[in-house]
């Protein structure tokens, strides 16, 4: 049993050269793909050309790293330990990005040992499905902030109805003994309606008596670095 068990653990093959430089190169000749799908789906502020190059490099070290693995199982154990120590605290900007970082790490996975079938027809078809769909954006959402006087709390309310009807959704109202303020929640073509009106929704509300302030804020599902 022991010589069963040493046998597995000291198991490895050898790589002639051309074997390592061509799980290297077809890594990064498959990390283009990548590098273009990335470019492609992500437009103005969601495009990091920095994090485009590291996937890039992630596909291309991890086929080193599984070339260097190979089948040597007491290898790839004291791999997984030494990189079981390293944190990432980058923040994701976007919720794709976290498929690009396994699709760079699958595509250097399947290069690393040899199965550039597998790499290349899983690639395609992502890239295919990232062509399609990869720059469909969520839309921006619209928060409407009001602060104005208590006495004027129907008033306010009329007014936002009056613009939006049922489709702006009232999601905070704060209120002390004197003041009270709305915080309605809409989408931006829900907003967009209120350009079909005479006066802006701003200078509606401005015309009510004892309204502090009107505060419109942009918000989406993305982290800003």
């Amino acid at each position: 049993m022991n010589d069963v068990l040493r046998d597995l653990l000291e198991q490895s093959t050898t790589l002639t050269l051309e074997e390592i430089i061509l799980h290297i190169v077809s890594s990064a000749l498959i990390s283009i793909a990548i590098y273009i799908s990335y470019w492609f789906t992500h437009v103005g502020t969601a495009y990091s050309k920095k994090f485009n190059v590291s996937l890039v490099t992630l596909t291309i070290l991890t086929a080193t790293v599984m070339t260097v693995i190979g089948n040597n199982i007491a290898l790839s154990l004291g791999m997984v330990g030494a990189l079981s120590i390293v944190r990432f605290r980058t923040a994701i900007k976007d919720s794709r990005d976290t498929t690009y970082i396994f699709w760079a790490i699958i595509v250097g996975i399947c290069c690393g040992v040899g199965d550039y079938i597998v790499a290349g027809v899983g690639t395609i078809t992502v890239f295919c499905v990232l062509l399609v769909s990869g720059r469909v954006r969520n839309e921006n959402r619209i928060l409407l902030i009001i602060k104005g006087s208590r006495n004027n709390e129907l008033k306010i309310e009329s007014v936002v109805f009056n613009y939006f009807n049922k489709k702006a959704l009232l999601r905070v109202k704060n209120s002390t003994t004197s003041s009270i303020e709305f915080i309605y929640e809409m989408s931006r073509k829900t907003y967009e309606l209120s350009y079909k009106q005479e006066k802006s929704i701003i200078n509606a509300l401005y015309d009510l008596e004892q309204v502090e302030y009107v505060n419109i804020v942009t918000q989406n599902d993305e982290i800003s670095g």
